[in-house]
């Protein structure tokens, strides 16, 4: 009779039950957040689960579609409400809908792991989002008042930036048609991701057709900075399919007083990344852009009067006729001057990149051919860069250039 070995004593299920507990374990332990504690609690439990504090604030919500994160959040019908307690008092609510049955002692470790990590991980109340909003900018601005002034203003929102801190800026742009308040939902992922990672942080989301989230960020050094833009890519990259998704951080300041300065850092690191397609930059990344930076803080009319005079012309072009020169002119600069090189890249004819460059010399008056015309032009975009001024992406439409299209035999 054959025996069976210990590994084929331990069915599969079980086996799976054992590995998700450990990586909920380790996610605790590793301290990485609320929301990727939620996502692993998910798999221990199955189905969906949302995480409530006892101000009835959503904290993290995972494994669960739009409709199913829904279903949770107005407690409907299959939804499981579980108090969570530490020493007796409330600290919030575990909702869990859905999967497959749990051992009762499994399901109660479960929830107490989510009550001390949320106990661990509460911060003081923050202010309304509009009173959040208008301190950041004002704090960006540098119209937050004396250095005694701003730390007692943070105090009163749960901030405690004596330590110093740093900025965080993330954009997000939906590559197709969004239903509801999707900008709402970018400002909640934010916050939500960074209750745990950075208690405290304050976010501020502007008025523009993309999302732009600005987060002031209360660190006491580099490690916790990048920790907290590493957190909010993470949970903005999962939680926000077919979007667009860039996030900036800048430097620590010691100083809160030179929160500006950060924001400025931030701002340029989101611009650079954006247009390089890097979704994640830091300042000390960008490279020969941070010279131009000091030049905007010394002398921000002359940085603008640059550009005005190398690619604004071709701006202005592309927004008028829906033509694609400014982005041409980028592509021939990556590919080193390269002509066939940079009619791959944007899917034209070589003969309709020629014809573009021709038109940019005589828009602006630089040759993109000569080196002197390719450095004032590759400034120029830097410039652009720093000013925080989007690059126009129309189709192309220039006359005699066939929107970029290869005629076919036969064709007129």
């Amino acid at each position: 009779m054959r025996v069976a070995t210990a590994k084929e004593k331990v069915p599969a299920r079980t086996a799976e039950a054992s590995e998700a507990i450990d990586a909920l374990a380790d996610a605790v332990e590793e301290g990485v957040g609320l929301p990727a504690v939620a996502r692993a609690a998910a798999k221990v439990l199955g189905g969906s689960v949302a995480l409530i504090d006892r101000s009835s604030a959503v904290l993290a919500v995972a494994g669960a579609s739009p409709d199913q994160e829904k279903k949770l959040l107005s407690a409907g019908a299959g939804v499981e409400q579980v108090p969570l307690r530490v020493a007796g008092q409330e600290v919030g609510e575990l909702r869990h809908r859905g999967g497959g049955d749990v051992e009762p002692a499994v399901r109660r470790m479960v929830c107490t792991l989510l009550a001390l990590e949320l106990e661990r991980a509460r911060s003081p109340e923050w202010e309304n989002e509009e009173a959040a909003a208008g301190f950041v900018w004002a704090l960006l601005g540098g119209d937050a008042g004396s250095r005694e002034d701003v730390l007692a203003r943070a105090a009163e929102m749960g901030t405690e930036l004596e330590p110093g801190g740093g900025v965080l800026i993330a954009r997000a742009a939906p590559r197709s048609a969004q239903t509801g308040d999707w900008r709402a939902r970018v400002l909640t992922l934010a916050t939500r991701s960074l209750r745990s990672v950075a208690p405290g942080s304050l976010c501020a989301l502007a008025d523009d057709e993309v999302a732009e989230v600005d987060v002031v960020v209360p660190a006491d050094g580099e490690e916790r900075l990048a920790r907290a833009g590493d957190a909010l890519h993470r949970e903005l990259a999962e939680g926000l399919s077919g979007f667009h998704l860039t996030v900036g951080r800048s430097r620590h300041v010691a100083d809160p007083g030179d929160l500006p300065r950060a924001g400025s850092e931030a701002r340029l690191a989101v611009n650079v990344g954006e247009a390089e397609g890097v979704e994640l930059m830091a300042f000390a990344e960008t490279g020969s852009y941070r010279l131009l930076l000091g030049s905007m803080a010394e002398d921000a009319e002359e940085l603008r009067q640059f550009y005005s005079e190398t690619i604004e012309p071709l701006s202005a072009y592309d927004e008028q006729y829906e033509t694609e020169l400014v982005r041409t002119i980028e592509t021939f600069l990556a590919n080193d001057g390269n002509v066939a090189a940079t009619a791959k890249e944007l899917f034209t004819h070589r003969h309709t990149i020629r014809y573009r460059l021709e038109r940019a010399r005589e828009l602006c008056g630089h040759d993109v051919s000569a080196t002197q015309g390719r450095e004032k032009l590759g400034l120029g975009l830097k410039a652009m860069r720093v000013l925080g001024i989007s690059s126009p992406r129309g189709p192309a439409q220039e006359p005699g250039a066939g929107a970029g299209k290869v005629r076919r035999a036969g064709e007129e």
